[in-house]
């Protein structure tokens, strides 16, 4: 169909357009529409594919092929990542994850856009924008979706919701605010129409991309697996269709592998073409070729962890990038738990979890942040200080139910036995129906009609960092600095199902304070400059005009409410600012109002012995590392009290392999003139290694300290730690090398060679100083 491409898209050499979209979110769908609207040439790189109705798995057999892993010939919806404190669910399909999202379109609260609030643990958390910033973009991005709360006040709608009356009266009970909040949901055919389930949709003046029939919602829970009918305003439906309409050109399949400032203005993006099995590239080879495509502006959107790890990745390729990448994560405090079997004066009280869409109810928590009773409308948050968020119902499908049934009808042993009983009875009496035997071996089903998923979200500590190690994005998060937050959501949902005679189940994966998060928000944070944000107000990269980041890595800190509405509204925002803006010339240059950094690159190979650190007869032989020593701010590193530089490079250990990837940092402790390594890297066996080390800083001439190092397997997929001991070395330069070191240095931006001597200096003291640079 015109404008939605696939595999072998965009071949033939690197193409030239206005403006290139990465990732078809909430963020870069509504860029799209926006820049294709104002006549600019638009192509949307979406490395997903398209899902129209009717394509959404349902049988064990269609969900089991519906997850991301290219590398396993895997190109379905869902994206699950492993990391140290938690898990994250995502989207990879052409609509982000509005495809699997739950509707909700909440606003973020006024009062929870805190400026230089004190965290607990340590940090700030500032937002550079407020809600009267973002209230027009909230009408824009509303009407687009049509936003509409679930019709409780029909009374067929409010038959099929009794878990949204049970979640009202609970909210009353305890003394919460509770909320219809606007969902992204078609109920009714047309405008201004009464609600009615499973009726034709009116067709919209930009069209359809999928060419596809639409209905209205029929209530059977099932947003979150993706909707079937098309009753979800997913932005497949809405805004890219309209982008479409306006001539964007959407291609799915594409994966970004990276992106690079070009020197006359402008930037490379570099792509993979999946092919799915039975593609034209080969069944299962998952690879249809590269490309590249050259633009004056380019917008990021692939999702906090996406973006992140493309930024991370393509740092070398964006001189000056902030320090502050891979900062400010959050989680935006998701929680799971279960209302477990509802009563009401004594007996069951049905709650029918299938019926309507997934969420339809929000119970709003106070918070610090907020004006009068239980909050103030200023000064820092001290820690213990209350973070407020939302606790929301979780519908499934009813497939889901029989699920859960069945589970427990394997652990009924009692029902089995008295039906096996029953019909050991029967037998020889002539008796053929079995209906009342049936019955009770199934049960009654109330306990799944009368239990619910509970989801909570709220104003977690943005005290995350991602970064990547061993070319894989890592993430240093725990709940720890949150947990008075997740203390009080758990609380707040247990007073919930007392309040309606239910017992309470917290995530039974979420042992050891781990959570599930679908909304995962930070690492590319906004702010006022370079030295706390990668982003400005409009998202705007510091150092990078025509570089934007429109999705939830632009926030500066957890939404609170369900992030989708900000991030599209954040977007619409960023979007208007672009074409306000001038086609952006030269692709780098200093943002107005902020210093340009220097960066500076030097490099050194160590040469030594290395043997393995445990067992009988270990293993010895020569190590070679070769390593790049990137500083990106040379003003910021040298007024750093606990300054760090990038590394990476190669290394050479027989027992391993050779040409070993490693990546990590340095970080030099002044007093006693140290630097600590911390390398991570993956051997060819895939088994993931970090190497620890100390190297006495070269302070007089000729006299180059040993990198004395450790290499440990860590503990829990990469997490801090000792981890267990593999091999143990030595390394340095060779005599007369450390005489070599300064004729490696490159930099980058103004004032080069006085940042590479004030940098040498304190790296390499006497060797600098006597004049060798």
């Amino acid at each position: 169909m015109p404008g939605l491409r696939g595999p072998g898209a965009g071949s033939g050499g690197a193409e030239q357009v206005d403006a290139i979209v990465v990732g078809s979110g909430f963020g870069g769908a509504v860029a799209a529409f926006r820049l294709a609207s104002a006549g600019l040439s638009v192509v949307v790189l979406e490395r997903g594919a398209a899902h129209p109705p009717g394509s959404f798995p349902r049988t064990p057999a269609q969900f089991a092929g519906a997850l991301w892993a290219p590398r396993d010939g895997l190109f379905g919806l869902y994206d699950a990542w492993r990391f140290g404190g938690f898990d994250a669910v995502v989207a990879s399909g052409l609509g982000g994850g509005s495809l699997i999202y739950a509707n909700v379109l909440l606003r973020k609260d006024e009062h929870w856009f805190v400026r230089n609030r004190e965290l607990p643990g340590g940090g700030r958390e500032h937002w550079p924008l407020d809600r009267a910033d973002l209230d027009p973009h909230y009408d824009e991005v509303e009407r687009m979706l049509g936003a509409t709360p679930y019709p409780l006040d029909d009374p067929a709608y409010l038959a099929a919701a009794p878990r949204t009356v049970a979640l009202r009266e609970a909210a009353a009970a305890t003394g919460h605010r509770f909320v219809l909040p606007p969902l992204g949901v078609s109920f009714a055919p047309r405008p201004g129409a009464a609600p009615a389930p499973g009726r034709p949709l009116a067709d919209t003046p930009y069209g359809n991309l999928h060419g596809a029939a639409r209905r209205t919602c029929r209530l059977c829970g099932e947003c979150n697996v993706g909707c079937n009918d098309g009753a979800k305003n997913s932005l497949d439906h809405t805004y890219l269709s309209a982008a479409r309409h306006h001539g964007a050109d959407l291609r799915t399949l594409h994966e970004v592998r990276e992106v690079r400032a070009m020197p006359g203005g402008g930037y490379a993006v570099d792509y993979t073409r999946h092919v799915r099995p039975g593609g034209s590239a080969g069944p299962g080879s998952g690879d249809g070729g590269r490309g590249t495509l050259h633009c004056r502006r380019l917008v990021l959107a692939a999702g906090a962890l996406g973006t992140v790890r493309l930024l991370l990745r393509s740092r070398d390729r964006l001189p000056g990038l902030s320090p502050a990448l891979g900062s400010r994560f959050s989680t935006n405090g998701d929680v799971l738990a279960f209302l477990l079997g509802a009563r009401s004066g004594g007996r069951p009280r049905p709650l029918v979890p299938s019926s309507g869409p997934v969420i339809t109810g929000a119970v709003r928590l106070p918070d610090a942040a907020d004006p009068g009773p239980g909050g103030d409308s200023g000064g820092p948050e001290v820690p213990g200080g209350a973070r407020g968020g939302y606790v929301q119902d979780g519908g499934y499908p009813a497939f889901l139910q029989w699920l859960v049934e069945n589970g427990r009808l394997h652990r009924g042993a009692g029902r089995a036995a008295r039906f096996l009983a029953a019909r050991m009875a029967a037998r020889g009496s002539g008796e053929t129906r079995i209906g009342a035997s049936l019955a009770g071996l199934l049960g009654d089903g109330l306990w799944t009609e009368t239990s619910l998923p509970l989801l909570g979200m709220g104003r977690d500590v943005p005290d995350g960092r991602l970064a990547l190690r061993g070319g894989r994005l890592a993430v240093d998060w725990t709940s720890r600095a949150s947990r008075a937050y997740f203390d009080g959501m758990r609380a707040a949902m247990r007073g919930l199902a007392g309040a309606l005679e239910a017992g309470f189940a917290d995530n039974p994966l979420g042992r050891g304070g781990r959570v599930i998060t679908v909304h995962p928000v930070g690492g590319a944070p906004i702010g006022t400059g370079p030295r706390e944000a990668v982003c400005d107000p409009f998202g705007e990269v510091f150092g990078h005009p025509g570089l934007y980041v429109v999705d939830g890595a632009a926030m500066p800190g957890p939404v609170g409410a369900n992030p989708s509405l900000t991030i599209a509204a954040f977007a619409d925002r960023a979007a208007r600012r672009m074409l306000e803006q001038p086609p952006p010339v030269p692709a780098v240059r200093p943002v107005p109002g902020h210093r340009r950094a220097t960066s500076l690159t030097f490099a050194q190979t160590l040469h030594g012995v290395c043997s393995v650190s445990a067992g009988p007869g270990g293993e010895r032989g020569r190590a070679r590392l070769a390593l790049a020593v990137t500083v990106d701010d040379a003003d910021a590193f040298l007024d750093d009290p606990d300054p760090r530089a990038r590394a990476e490079g190669r290394l050479d250990w027989p027992p391993l392999g050779s040409g070993l990837a490693v990546r990590g940092e340095v970080r030099v402790t002044a007093g006693d003139g140290t630097a600590h390594y911390r390398l991570d890297f993956t051997t060819p066996g895939g088994r993931g290694l970090r190497l620890l080390g100390r190297q006495r800083l070269p302070g007089a001439l000729l006299r180059p300290g040993h990198l004395v190092f450790d290499i440990t397997e860590p503990e829990g997929g990469g997490a801090d730690g000792p981890g267990h001991p593999v091999a143990r070395g030595t390394v340095g330069l060779r005599p007369g090398a450390v005489l070599l070191l300064p004729l490696t240095v490159r930099t980058t931006g103004p004032r080069g060679p006085e940042a590479a001597a004030r940098v040498g200096t304190f790296l390499l003291g006497a060797l600098w100083s006597r004049g060798v640079w």
